[in-house]
């Protein structure tokens, strides 16, 4: 903090007589307001001295060929800490976050957006005019090794925490040709790398340009989807062809080429830039726990339904056969965006891990039925669930069962008439058993009705039996 303030005063002439730190992203990097009246700047703690030396070379790249960005004012002697301009606090994700929760964007909020995707060329070619490269980290180009770390990131991150079934030597050798169709291409131009709209500050309505430290040498296509297909920014299909056209329209300037060969090289990106960001959310998300990964899940899920619908990508058959699996497996966590109360009830097996909450509320109530007497422990249960009348019969023998579902009813009564009062939008309850077919499967079938029959149109109840591939909105 020390050195942070001392390059303040270096850069100023003046003593910081505020200092507050400003909200985390993704990285591990700290950045902190650092002000004296109305003089403000923007100080930054990265502990990775390569990745900053990327920053520095990048941010002079951008002052020189014109490029919207902060400067560069500060760096102290180990390279840790450095100071840049403060561009104030408004993202152009803020800017259109109501049209992105809604699906309906204004016109201001569309031109806004457009106005940022035709500047992406300029930064694409100019950026990489006369510029080293070798400055960049961790590469220096987008390359093969760079494609296989994203896609074994998707693998090892998201697909296996499906439960997707998969043969490993057939996708591997699958992203194998996937790897040589990204890199067939070689430019020179410059991949932004996270080119999305929370890296856009607007100062006046004017877009300028953040955290390109993982810049490096590549192909184009790939900011482009970065940026339309954004998951949380949910732009409407129309609205994503508008962008696209935009950028294709700005390119001419620096490269005319056709829209359809723009769209046929596109598709693979797209493709490609999805399963990393589902990597990232799954790792981010589901293993760091980080509520803004969690709630992105459901909206990068739906980007690649479209893209798979939209694109048959004839060379990599089984690849689009595992991801068709694995969005059956994952259509249970949708969040659907409802005017009133909207209660999840799942069935779930321990085996298979708790069910995540993706409206970022932490996952409500979870109640363990193991406790309760097990049918599947019996022959002409086991191919039965508790749907079923002759293992509700079973179940329903047992004198702790009304016990059970009385506690539940209690707790679940003051949270659903609170969240009703104050306005809330999304509640979780969980019952989980060994397989998830029996006694969690009763236990979410009861809740499920008792909430329904009580408060009725007040709620919906979203009812998912995640083992059986079972959802019903009520």
């Amino acid at each position: 903090m020390e050195i942070l303030k001392k390059l303040f005063e270096i850069d100023t002439q003046l003593e910081v007589s505020e200092m507050k730190q400003l909200t985390p992203a993704g990285s591990n990097r700290q950045y902190f307001r650092l002000m004296n009246g109305d003089c403000k700047r923007v100080g930054v703690i990265g502990t990775s001295v390569e990745e900053n030396r990327a920053f520095f070379a990048l941010a002079k790249q951008f002052e020189k060929v014109g490029i919207n960005a902060p400067k560069l004012l500060q760096i102290s002697e180990d390279e840790v800490h450095y100071l840049i301009s403060d561009l104030g606090d408004l993202m152009l994700f803020d800017a259109f976050k109501t049209g992105a929760e809604s699906g309906k964007f204004t016109d201001e909020q569309k031109q806004l957006v457009l106005k940022t995707i035709r500047e992406l060329p300029k930064i694409q070619y100019e950026v990489a005019c006369d510029f080293d490269f070798s400055n960049c980290y961790p590469q220096a180009a987008f390359n093969e090794r760079s494609v296989f770390w994203d896609l074994n990131y998707f693998k090892y991150s998201f697909l296996k925490t499906t439960g997707v079934e998969f043969n490993e030597d057939l996708l591997e050798d699958e992203f194998q040709k996937f790897a040589q169709i990204l890199v067939k291409e070689q430019t020179n131009t410059f991949m932004y790398r996270d080119f999305q709209s929370r890296n856009v500050m607007l100062v006046d309505n004017t877009p300028y340009f953040i955290d390109f430290q993982g810049g490096r040498k590549g192909p184009i296509y790939y900011d482009v989807a970065s940026f339309v297909y954004q998951a949380k920014a949910n732009f409407p299909k129309l609205f994503k062809e508008e962008l696209i056209e935009a950028y294709c329209e700005a390119l001419q300037q620096y490269n005319p080429i056709s829209k359809s060969d723009f769209q046929q090289k596109f598709a693979y990106f797209l493709l490609f830039r999805t399963l990393q960001v589902l990597g990232a959310y799954g790792f981010r998300g589901r293993f760091e726990q980080k509520a803004h990964f969690i709630q992105s899940i459901p909206f990068a899920l739906h980007n690649l339904k479209e893209i798979l619908t939209d694109n048959r990508y004839p060379e990599l058959p089984y690849l689009v056969d595992v991801l068709k699996q694995m969005l059956e497996c994952q259509k249970d966590i949708a969040v659907e965006s409802y005017d009133k109360l909207c209660v999840k009830v799942y069935s779930f097996s321990y085996k298979k891990g708790i069910p995540v909450d993706y409206s970022g509320n932490g996952g409500g109530y979870v109640f363990d039925c193991r406790a309760l007497h097990n049918p599947g422990r019996y022959e002409p249960y086991k191919k039965l669930t508790g749907r079923d009348a002759s293992v509700i019969k079973f179940i329903e023998e047992s004198p702790t069962v009304a016990e059970f579902l009385k506690s539940v009813y209690a707790i679940a009564d003051i949270s659903v008439s609170k969240y009703i009062e104050r306005g809330f939008k999304n509640l979780q309850f969980s019952f989980g058993c060994t397989g998830g077919q029996h006694r969690s499967v009763y236990g979410a079938e009861h809740l499920a009705t008792y909430l329904k029959q009580k408060y009725g149109d007040e709620i919906i109840v979203d009812l998912i039996h995640r083992e059986q591939k079972i959802r019903e909105i009520k």
